[in-house]
């Protein structure tokens, strides 16, 4: 019988590769299970993310610094923040990394083919798919064909980042094998860009290393299709999706449904993840 092609996107084969339990929670469990309320961090990471893709969204003369901090009050919520002077600071915060972001690479030449983009694409005997923040298109003179696609990845964390983490990223790595079937053109270099920091880290990939995360996605699928179809013919879904507790349970809006998760760690405040 021919191989079925698994769907996979970097979320779900990140959530398999932390915790299983979590996994059938969120992909499997129907009714889906409760989830907790908003982190103010990820609220502050999404400001950022709908600021930055209505700012690139405008013609380039009206990418100025001034647009830029509007854009972020224009897509600003208070969700998971601790009361409306918190809020304040953590909008200022936002409008300052966006500006200094658009001060230090000058938007007037970003020619993005892609915001917010939708990828989609059969690659060896996964369908790779995903939202890209942005899809340049540049000018690479050590490259054959001249222009390549790059692909951007804004960061919000509060721990810098380095190279290491843009060339061992595998969420980067599929986004290039789906954009190149998606758009047809070449695509090799990947970049994250930290906003709180300013620093951009790049890494272009190599057909190994892109064979290397695509070879370890192939393996990620096979095993949540084996465990998907086991679930479905009546297997006991705790033993085949046992929960992996440890700290990290603390920030999971799924810990009121795990017992081992509430055990292994203590709630949390919905602004305890915000940089001081």
């Amino acid at each position: 019988m021919p191989t079925r092609l698994v769907k996979v996107t970097p979320s779900k084969l990140s959530t398999w590769g932390s915790c299983r339990r979590r996994y059938r929670m969120t992909y499997l469990d129907r009714p889906a299970p409760p989830r907790g309320g908003a982190w103010a961090h990820s609220t502050l990471g999404a400001v950022v993310h709908a600021a930055l893709r209505s700012f690139y969204d405008t013609a380039p003369p009206r990418r100025t610094v001034e647009a830029a901090r509007v854009a972020v009050a224009t897509a600003w919520s208070g969700e998971g923040f601790a009361d409306a002077a918190q809020q304040a600071r953590y909008r200022e915060r936002a409008q300052d990394w966006v500006a200094r972001y658009v001060t230090e690479n000058d938007p007037t030449q970003v020619d993005a083919v892609g915001l917010e983009r939708w990828v989609s694409a059969p690659v060896g005997t996964v369908v790779v798919e995903g939202r890209v923040d942005r899809l340049d298109s540049r000018r690479q003179p050590e490259a054959p064909e001249g222009e390549e696609v790059v692909v951007v990845d804004y960061k919000t964390g509060r721990r810098p980042l380095t190279e290491h983490d843009t060339r061992s990223s595998q969420a980067l790595a599929l986004y290039v094998l789906a954009s190149r079937r998606t758009l047809r053109r070449p695509c090799r270099r990947v970049e994250l860009h930290h906003l709180p920091t300013g620093e951009v880290h790049a890494f272009d990939h190599t057909a190994e290393s892109l064979a290397r995360q695509l070879a370890r996605a192939e393996e990620q699928a096979a095993e949540i299709a084996l465990h998907t179809d086991t679930l479905a013919a009546g297997a006991d879904g705790d033993e085949l999706f046992p929960a992996s507790p440890g700290a990290q349970c603390s920030w999971c809006d799924l810990r009121r449904s795990c017992p081992e998760g509430r055990a292994a760690a203590p709630g949390l405040d919905p602004w305890a993840g915000l940089a001081p």
